[in-house]
């Protein structure tokens, strides 16, 4: 998804409890839907490799309308788009045309440069679509930003899964307990979908430093503190946790090692150097991207885009 202006998420320091932060998402009306950006934030920028988190919807469309992302760039980064409900048709330069269905994952390395674009499928606009689930971005380490682009879609069947009595966790991407998703990344972390049934429990060691928890839906506790939906819980480090559902519950787990260093980020591009952020921006105004094939709608270039 291209960069949408939001404002900047709320930050709630816990002092010694194993929640270190939590941020509150702000929200963001698209006119079409809305969205809520946990990532980054003023006083955090990434979360291991994760340095941009949007909730999508949920979104219910008039017959006949839905989502038009228009073709728009990336450098330095790696979109991951997972959906609960509703379907995305992604079309880029390298000439993938495909539609992300409900727990599936689209996994797009943009490196040194691609353009895509996301649309609501023709045939869903025809009943009336909705929408909702979460885009990520992955920084990508300092010696793979400008990496070929590539892209991989994982049906939810290839994914490792985990189903035990009231306990269901789908491994999105990277290691977590015990098991390795076959998606490709470029650094040590962990993304993972968990649904727990009320009163149902789950721990989350300190295999990693830096770790997340957001919630979408139901409210969970943690150390007898409890957290309701759109929250964006930041682990302290060295700690294990245990999850309690208090309610239905739906969360991402996320995380990682530290990074290489922070990052700059302009609009839809990622780097550890202004330098190749000012090319990626001047390349983009001369049309110098490569093209979506069968998309040839236009996003200009921004004046003020974000951070």
């Amino acid at each position: 998804m291209s960069w949408q202006n939001c404002p900047d998420p709320d930050l709630q320091a816990m002092d010694d409890a194993p929640v270190e932060t939590v941020i509150l998402p702000r929200a963001r009306d698209l006119g079409e839907f809305e969205v809520r950006r946990a990532l980054p934030s003023k006083e955090k920028q990434m979360i291991g490799p994760f340095i941009f988190f949007d909730q999508m919807g949920p979104a219910e469309f008039l017959v006949g309308r839905g989502m038009d992302v228009r073709p728009h760039p990336h450098i330095g980064l790696s979109t991951v788009t997972y959906l609960f409900r509703g379907q995305i048709r992604h079309r880029d330069s390298l000439g993938t045309i495909l539609t992300i269905k409900p727990g599936e994952l689209n996994w797009m390395t943009a490196g040194r440069g691609i353009t895509h674009s996301e649309r609501t499928p023709p045939e869903e606009r025809q009943v009336g679509p909705n929408l909702f689930g979460i885009q990520a971005w992955v920084a990508l380490p300092k010696d793979a930003e400008d990496t070929e682009p590539t892209f991989e879609h994982t049906p939810k069947g290839e994914m490792p899964e985990i189903d035990d009595h009231g306990v269901k966790v789908r491994l999105i991407a990277g290691s977590l307990y015990g098991k390795s998703s076959p998606v490709k990344t470029h650094s040590d972390m962990f993304y993972a979908e968990v649904l727990l049934e009320a009163g149902h429990e789950i721990p989350l060691a300190p295999d990693y430093d830096e770790r997340g928890i957001y919630v979408v839906d139901g409210t969970v506790e943690v150390a007898g503190e409890a957290y309701g939906p759109g929250r964006l819980l930041v682990l302290r480090p060295g700690e294990e946790i245990t999850l309690k559902a208090q309610t239905a519950t739906r969360c991402m787990f996320l995380g990682g090692e530290p990074m290489d260093g922070p990052r700059y980020l302009w609009w839809n591009f990622v780097s550890t150097s202004k330098d190749r952020i000012e090319q990626a921006k001047n390349d983009w105004r001369a049309n110098r991207f490569e093209k979506v094939p069968e998309d040839d709608e236009f996003i200009p270039l921004p004046e003020t885009p974000g951070p």
